[in-house]
């Protein structure tokens, strides 16, 4: 079921169109990602969509609410984190969620907060002497306070250690199965593909394809690329590739020294060819590996650019 509903969304900054006819809906309880490189418009749309910058032109639903004639019932039920939060520094953890809770009717108690982000044992510590991820923590706490039914975290763990950043996923998944809808926005394919039910691939403010990452790793190619390595000699590895370019499950090769790669739509018919032959000639096999494709491949192939933090 359909909790957002984006139609034909544009914003221009002079002569700079930030978001260019972006269209897409959320469903309940799903983690949606959005990804893109920096100046894709990601984060011009979040904050279309969080009512903090007009659209210039399009629609925003949440249900049968838009902010038009429901800004008040749309504040009530979503939870923002933006990219730059602004904690108290002064004030403890503790404080700073009681703080923000006092602004809503309707509120989680602070234990379960500080449970829910790891920060019991530090609630009584300001913020100031919180560490990165500790801070970004509390900044998805005080987005849940109010138990919103959306979240929306622009870029949670930019900027944080792989733990810290592994600490941040636990929490998005803990939201997720508590039956909350995450929006998302991240520069880190691995993180898109882990924790998305769906993602939405931005590009110059326009969208480029929409789709669960395993649906977009199969648009991209049925192709897996083999490699191995031989122990003994290049010729070993030069007999092999001149076999294997004839096998009909074989799309392409490449070899150097005793490296070997075979790109193939049937992996295991290749390997089964391949390794009847080394075993016939006596070859020696040191290293052998296939490597599945990405969602850094998918949007590296949909745009032609590499991810830039």
């Amino acid at each position: 079921m359909s909790v957002l509903e984006v139609s034909e969304l544009r914003k221009s900054f002079g002569s700079v169109h930030a978001v260019n006819g972006i269209s897409f809906s959320v469903n309940k309880s799903e983690v949606f990602t959005i990804i893109g490189p920096n100046g894709a418009g990601k984060t011009t749309t979040l904050e279309m969509i969080q009512g903090l910058i007009p659209p210039d032109h399009g629609q925003i639903a949440f249900g049968d609410m838009n902010w038009d004639k429901d800004a008040e019932k749309i504040k009530m039920m979503i939870g923002v984190q933006p990219q730059s939060s602004a904690l108290f520094d002064l004030l403890t953890v503790q404080e700073n969620i009681e703080l923000f809770a006092s602004f809503y009717s309707k509120q989680v108690p602070t234990s379960e907060v500080l449970e829910m982000i790891n920060l019991k044992e530090h609630q009584n510590k300001q913020v100031k002497k919180l560490s990165g991820g500790q801070r970004q923590r509390l900044a998805i706490g005080l987005a849940m306070i109010n138990d919103p039914e959306m979240i929306f975290l622009d870029e949670p763990t930019t900027g944080l250690d792989p733990q810290a950043r592994r600490n941040i996923w636990d929490i998005i998944v803990k939201l997720k199965d508590m039956g909350k809808t995450v929006v998302l926005t991240t520069h880190y394919m691995e993180e898109a593909e882990k924790l998305s039910d769906r993602v939405c691939i931005v590009d110059n403010g326009k969208i480029i394809s929409i789709d669960t990452p395993a649906a977009l790793i199969e648009q991209l190619t049925k192709e897996r690329e083999v490699r191995l390595s031989f122990a003994e000699h290049e010729e070993a590895a030069a007999k092999t590739l001149q076999i294997m370019q004839n096998h009909p499950s074989v799309v392409r090769t490449a070899g150097e020294g005793t490296q070997l790669k075979l790109w193939t739509i049937h992996p295991e018919d290749t390997l089964f060819a391949l390794f009847a032959f080394t075993k016939e000639q006596g070859y020696r096999v040191e290293q052998v590996s296939i490597r599945e494709l990405s969602l850094e491949d998918v949007f590296i192939a949909f745009t032609g650019k590499e991810w830039r933090d």
